[in-house]
């Protein structure tokens, strides 16, 4: 398979559906002329012209309202934010109107609309560029939330939420855009609700999504150097949450901990846990151990950037707790 990056992965899934329904459009700050602030929509205004790639002002209620309510209308807008943290700002229009008007209306009215953009951090970007949304978005009920975390799963995701019915939060992430990673040259779409069993493994069940599966990934392989066999889960798809997979590999492996980049109260890390002392209890060798970012905002500098955020060093000693305690 041919080799691509993860804005490019985007970039195709968005034009592939496009191509096909003239009903879907792109709009956002710099997603035209610019060709998007990561270069995620590079080109597209030439080939779709500027009625279906729309460069908005800088005010994110406004255009997140435009697209709900075309979405409610019957066209399927993609709504891109700079960053998630700048999507606050639309909250009222994602909570109150895209999660319930499907509810508010019977069932009469659905709203097929995709919020993408980049959440999480990304350096030293400081308090207010680098927060973690998923969990947020999560806890509605009427929303759909997807989680990616390479090329791969990025395209097949996002081509099956642009055709969803359902309004969709897509979490993509500023750090991996550049990032490399095979995708068919043939169409595909992926399930959303779908977790994936990305590395096999007999001693642990290590879960996470989105940047934190590189530190995952990094983890286990530092694990097997001292004959630790860790099993990777990339969750994908934070809500509806595929819990089935991860008891699954809990039955095998006996012990689960969790990696998740946003606050410990009230995170995703806490809602697996739960599912797992619900359906998996008797498996478990040991407490499900959570390793979450800091429980407070993040800084600028960046030794406490690194003292706020997952690391490999922290994820072997949760797992090394777990295994011998």
């Amino acid at each position: 398979m041919p080799q691509i990056e993860f804005r490019t992965a985007l970039r195709d899934a968005m034009s592939e559906e496009m191509r096909k329904n003239e009903n879907i459009f792109l709009m956002g700050e710099e997603v035209a002329q610019y060709n998007g602030a990561y270069k995620v929509s590079k080109g597209m205004l030439t080939e779709f012209g500027e009625k279906r790639v729309i460069d908005t002002p800088i005010a994110e209620l406004g255009f997140a309202g435009i697209g709900v309510g075309a979405a409610m209308n019957g066209l399927r807008p993609i709504v891109e934010f700079m960053t998630w943290n700048f999507a606050v700002l639309a909250f009222d229009q994602i909570v109150n109107g895209a999660a319930k008007i499907l509810s508010m209306s019977g069932g009469q009215i659905t709203c097929p609309i995709v919020f993408r953009g980049a959440s999480g951090s990304n350096g030293q970007l400081a308090q207010q560029h680098s927060q973690a949304f998923e969990s947020w978005m999560a806890n509605v009920p009427g929303l759909k939330v997807i989680s990616v975390s390479d090329p791969y799963d990025a395209k097949g995701l996002l081509k099956s939420a642009i055709i969803d019915d359902d309004p969709i939060c897509f979490m993509e992430s500023e750090a991996m855009y550049g990032d490399v990673g095979e995708v068919p040259e043939e169409e595909y779409f992926l399930p959303i609700g779908k977790a994936k069993v990305k590395r096999e493994g007999t001693d642990v069940t290590l879960v996470s999504f989105n940047k934190m599966m590189k530190v995952a990934f990094q983890a286990a392989d530092e694990l097997a150097k001292e004959g630790i066999s860790a099993e990777v889960i990339d969750l994908r798809t934070i809500r509806p949450l595929d819990h089935k997979t991860i008891v699954e590999s809990v039955k095998k492996t006996n012990r689960l901990v969790t990696i998740d980049e946003s606050w410990p109260f009230g995170s995703i890390s806490s809602e697996i846990a739960y599912e797992i002392q619900k359906y998996a209890f008797d498996y478990l060798d040991a407490p499900v151990t959570r390793v979450n970012g800091a429980d407070a905002n993040m800084c600028y500098a960046p030794n406490l950037v690194k003292a706020y955020l997952p690391s490999t060093q922290k994820v072997v000693q949760a797992v090394k707790a777990v295994m011998y305690r």
